[in-house]
């Protein structure tokens, strides 16, 4: 266990966005968190880095309170992209870079260098180092914004729809990195998806939310059409293709 969520709750003035959420991260395993939009999956990911501050609850990374950290400390243990990403003039080498932030004291050392390169290398950007964000495709960037996150160090990854405006092959494409960086960098991953289909296949286990709460955490043998119908309030069938169960919505 890397991450601990006890009875975390959170709401913008009277509304109330999460109410008692309890999870645990395992060690090297990706967490898919599903539900309807507007159910607080975004909210739950800035939660967890500290962008938002829980109304009560406690967090645990290890055996650290995540609200005894500093913002420093906790970013170098938790990565975070967010769903949609700002562009700029700064070449891709330098983006990445910048993710080595928390780590500098006063200026870059060859240890940051190194750490940047060897993760443009692995994620297979190095066409692209010289080349400026904002003139990047959106897989391109989006695979700029994960290796950003991947300098840092971090224990844990957090992805807001990182497959979002994305076609085909290149979502693919992402979640198959996402998998590939699990299983050789040490990391643990919370992510946000819509894809029901995509989820099942990538992630280890599901967070569904409904309500502001978790409804149920399963793997995906637990996954059944009357989970589907109970959270998204629609029919769908399921079949299996190999081991992987589909779901299919039902014609209206």
């Amino acid at each position: 266990m890397i991450l601990r969520l006890d009875n975390v709750s959170f709401n913008y003035a009277s509304r109330n966005i999460l109410n008692g959420i309890s999870f645990t991260l395992r060690n090297n395993e990706i967490l898919a968190l599903l539900g309807p939009n507007g159910v607080g999956k975004t909210t739950l990911l800035k939660c967890v880095n500290r962008i938002l501050k829980a109304r009560k609850g406690t967090i645990f990374i290890g055996e650290e309170n995540l609200f005894n950290l500093g913002s420093r400390a906790i970013a170098q243990k938790i990565g975070y992209v967010a769903q949609r990403n700002e562009t700029s003039r700064l070449n891709v080498f330098d983006a990445v870079l910048l993710g080595r932030h928390p780590h500098m004291s006063f200026k870059v050392t060859e240890k940051d260098l190194m750490i940047a390169s060897a993760i443009i290398d692995r994620l297979e950007l190095n066409d692209l180092s010289l080349r400026y964000i904002d003139e990047l495709s959106g897989g391109e960037l989006q695979k700029v914004c994960i290796a950003r996150a991947l300098v840092q160090e971090p224990r844990i990854l957090l992805l807001d729809e990182p497959t979002s405006s994305l076609d085909l092959k290149n979502q693919i494409e992402i979640l198959t990195l996402i998998k590939e960086i699990v299983a050789g960098h040490d990391v643990s991953v919370i992510m946000s998806v819509h894809d029901l289909n995509m989820a099942i296949h990538y992630a280890d286990r599901f967070i569904f939310l409904k309500d502001n709460i978790i409804y149920t955490v399963c793997t995906k043998n637990d996954i059944t059409e009357k989970l589907i119908q109970d959270v998204y309030g629609i029919s769908v069938s399921i079949h299996y293709t190999e081991e992987y169960p589909v779901i299919i919505p039902a014609k209206y």
